[in-house]
């Protein structure tokens, strides 16, 4: 299996990151760690440079953060994603009005989404999404800027999911799945060819660290939702995420 959508590069892993990716090279194809902060770029390279062909890595800035990122931030992002052949899509970048509460911020946010999207569309990399209580704008931006290679991390909105089958974006579920009734409902709906996994690790960890290997609880939901074998929702899911971030595998 695939894990389009974690965080190694975060603290929680600096006591034993090497064997939690041995760990799951054991068992899955390939790891895709996100950046989500300028201060994480070097880490977050190092690792796939360490563990080339196995994790690759996308870089982004996350909007949670709009309040301390400097242009200096944004620059370097923009160097890293442009200079390095080897990143594979931008994000995670988008819109958070959860922890961003101040109209100011929020429009800020919005600037440097557009930012991220054009970028994206001039490289043509694929673009991972955050967005968090704040669906509808992020849906508008992307429409109005006209780029569709999407992938909706962590998507949970049920009542937006024609729009995002319309607009041929992908979506990425996680170990949430066991909780949420919408995303069971979202599983059950979403064209399987469209549907990749994650885990949002070290979050999403029932309570403990997440990691990786947590992908396969998805799976499983996803498999029983959808009445299908765990296999089958394996070769999918790992065709969809190997064609959206072009994958040599």
């Amino acid at each position: 299996m695939i894990d389009v959508h974690c965080h190694l590069e975060q603290k929680d892993y600096d006591k034993d990151r090497d064997k939690v990716i041995e760990e799951c090279r054991k068992k899955m194809k390939a790891v895709i760690t996100s950046c989500a902060h300028a201060n994480d770029i070097n880490l977050t390279l190092e690792i796939a440079q360490k563990n080339k062909g196995f994790v690759y890595a996308s870089i982004g800035l996350h909007p949670e953060y709009i309040k301390e990122i400097t242009e200096k931030d944004k620059e370097k992002v923009i160097a890293a994603i442009t200079n390095n052949k080897d990143i594979v899509a931008i994000g995670e970048v988008g819109l958070d009005y959860h922890w961003v509460q101040e109209m100011d911020w929020r429009e800020k946010q919005k600037q440097m989404f557009r930012q991220f999207i054009r970028l994206a569309k001039k490289l043509h990399l694929p673009l991972i999404v955050h967005s968090r209580s704040a669906m509808q704008d992020t849906l508008d931006i992307l429409a109005e800027e006209k780029y569709s290679n999407v992938l909706m991390h962590l998507f949970t909105d049920k009542h937006n999911l024609q729009r995002v089958i319309d607009e041929n974006y992908r979506i990425s579920i996680g170990p949430g799945i066991k909780q949420s009734k919408d995303i069971r409902k979202i599983a059950r709906d979403m064209p399987i060819d469209r549907i990749l996994l994650e885990t949002d690790s070290p979050w999403w960890g029932d309570g403990e660290r997440g990691t990786p290997l947590n992908v396969f609880k998805a799976a499983e939901k996803i498999a029983e939702i959808r009445k299908i074998t765990i296999e089958e929702v394996e070769k999918q899911t790992d065709l969809n995420a190997m064609k959206f971030f072009n994958l040599k595998k």
